[in-house]
């Protein structure tokens, strides 16, 4: 790299816009939505897509809900050519959406792409010609006049062409072609001078794409050049601004996200942002950030495995788990402050008289996109006690008390440390039973018992094991738990002290249990803890002070 790239590389000219008016704009609404995945995304492709997985793509398109979809470039070959006459012949195409074709601006690609259109109901003819400077110098050699020549050229052939098919509703749509590097007065003229020629209305409006073909500066440029163009162009009113973003620098996304805030009408990109060199603007990205603003995106991205799913089975480009919404890690804890705090959001959460989602560190509902909880905390080495007991919670049901959580944690975290991977909850659960639970092998079993007395006055009298031998022990005491612990100071020891204890359902009906936990201290001044469970919460408080004796 060199130390002064300034010798190499200029920076983007600033554009002379004193009175923008974009910054201080809300994005309201959602905007008419183009998916060129089939065009663009495929395009960029090792193995570009075959005629199933196209077809695929395009019904998942169709059922996410947009309603405009470039299919293809007919005049690129017959599978291209075959793959979108096939769409219009056998009646896939949703009466409410429009398919779009690209065509550079020449007569013999035009013809051909209005022959793959044959049939349609409605149909996109899109134009394109580059008209920045370092294209007409360095591709074509051609000058501003030769170059806006070829933009005029190609509208005619467009009109003509759509004459020959009276019964298909016609848009068109033009695109200068390195908007973004162009000079912006050249750009409205070569649009002007195809609206001379396509002359539309407000009722068919025509489309000029500003695409950010390279992007080559930040967003807020993009955004300048965008609102400059509208305030300029004329009949406003028979112009649907539309925005094709790259992502060259990052910022695909924020360019059309100003862009939209500057007064475009339309957002050009693909799902999870494939496209050429570093991809397309990313329309899940852009469509679910207007949702977590309030804004209904009128696309549905409530199956977003599916949609992610069936990406990757398309285009064999597996997505990042750390993809926007998409990534299978997005609503994903590890670090122990995250879970804490996302574990008393949900419960603040659903403890709220209202909707309205207020979680810390997730924008949005996990659910609204069809993702479960179980996935949003999960343990490792860096995890702490509130990602432990939510773990547990959501696998078992059971609610932890805090310091039970605190105690856990270090017996996780020691867990995590030696098998040095993530714990599943399979894992964690089986470390749970093992430290706090019966077990098997527990020096005394719980066998029977029963209980008499009156209130202040109760005899615990209960047919345990010891060391594997049945025998009867039996203490008194103010209650059910004193009496327990009595029985096994008189019986095997140790001598416990309770100092915290917890019970509380789980689930709901006949047939839910009880869990309960105890927090003891021995003589000697150490800490343990038992937990049982059982349909009887009395039985599951016997339970738990015994394996905390066990664990004495």
């Amino acid at each position: 790299m060199l130390r002064d790239p300034s010798t190499k590389y200029r920076p983007f000219p600033q554009i002379d816009l004193p009175d923008r008016q974009w910054p201080s704009k809300t994005i309201v609404k959602p905007p008419r939505w183009l998916s060129t995945d089939l065009r663009d995304g495929n395009q960029a492709l090792i193995d570009p897509m075959d005629a199933e997985k196209k077809t695929r793509f395009f019904d998942l398109l169709c059922k996410v809900g947009l309603k405009e979809i470039e299919v293809g470039f007919p005049s690129a070959g017959a599978t291209e050519f075959d793959f979108i006459s096939g769409l219009v012949k056998t009646g896939r195409i949703p009466d409410d959406v429009s398919i779009q074709v690209l065509t550079q601006s020449r007569r013999d690609l035009i013809e051909t792409s209005f022959a793959s259109l044959v049939g349609a109901k409605t149909a996109i003819v899109h134009l394109y010609n580059a008209v920045s400077p370092a294209w007409r110098k360095i591709v074509f050699g051609m000058d501003r006049a030769q170059v806006k020549q070829i933009a005029i050229d190609g509208a005619k052939v467009l009109r003509d062409e759509a004459a020959k098919q009276p019964n298909v509703r016609w848009q068109f749509e033009y695109s200068p072609e390195t908007f973004s590097t162009a000079e912006l007065e050249f750009s409205l003229e070569v649009c002007e001078a195809v609206m001379d020629v396509l002359m539309p209305t407000p009722d068919n409006p025509i489309i000029f794409n500003l695409p950010a073909t390279v992007e080559c500066a930040t967003p807020n440029i993009y955004a300048d050049q965008i609102e400059w163009f509208g305030r300029h162009i004329r009949n406003r009113d028979s112009v649907a601004i539309s925005l094709h973003t790259h992502n060259d620098r990052g910022t695909g996304v924020a360019a059309a996200e100003l862009g939209m805030m500057a007064g475009a009408d339309r957002v050009e990109g693909c799902l999870l942002g494939n496209g050429e060199r570093t991809g397309n603007c990313d329309l899940v990205t852009v469509a679910l950030n207007m949702y977590t603003q309030g804004v209904d995106p009128k696309l549905d991205l409530s199956d977003i495995d599916g949609v992610v799913n069936t990406v990757n089975y398309c285009t064999n480009i597996p997505v990042h788990p750390r993809t926007p919404y998409a990534g299978d890690l997005v609503f994903t804890a590890f670090s122990g402050s995250h879970q804490d705090a996302i574990k008393k959001g949900f419960a603040a959460q659903e403890a709220k008289n209202d909707t309205l989602w207020e979680v810390p560190y997730l924008p949005i509902d996990p659910a609204d996109l069809g993702r479960s909880y179980e996935a949003v905390i999960r343990v490792n080495s860096q995890s702490g006690k509130g990602g432990v007991a939510w773990v547990i919670e959501q696998d078992k049901g059971l609610k932890l008390p805090k310091r039970l959580q605190a105690d856990f944690s270090r017996h996780v975290q020691a867990y995590a440390d030696e098998t040095s991977r993530e714990l599943n909850a399979a894992d964690i659960w089986g470390l749970f039973e093992r430290t706090y639970m019966p077990q098997a092998n527990d020096r005394v079993e719980l066998r029977d018992y029963e209980e008499s007395g009156t209130a202040g006055q109760r005899v615990f009298i209960g047919r345990v094991a010891i060391d594997g031998e049945e025998r009867s022990i039996s203490g008194r005491g103010n209650g059910l738990i004193s009496g327990v612990i009595a029985a096994i100071a008189e019986s095997t020891g140790p001598t416990l002290d309770v100092v915290d204890y917890n019970e509380h359902a789980i689930g709901h009906g006949a047939d839910a249990q009880a869990a309960a936990y105890v927090e003891c201290r021995t003589a000697a001044g150490k800490t343990v803890f038992g937990v049982g469970m059982d349909t009887d919460i009395a039985t599951a408080s016997v339970r738990a002070v015994l394996s905390a004796a066990n664990r004495a």
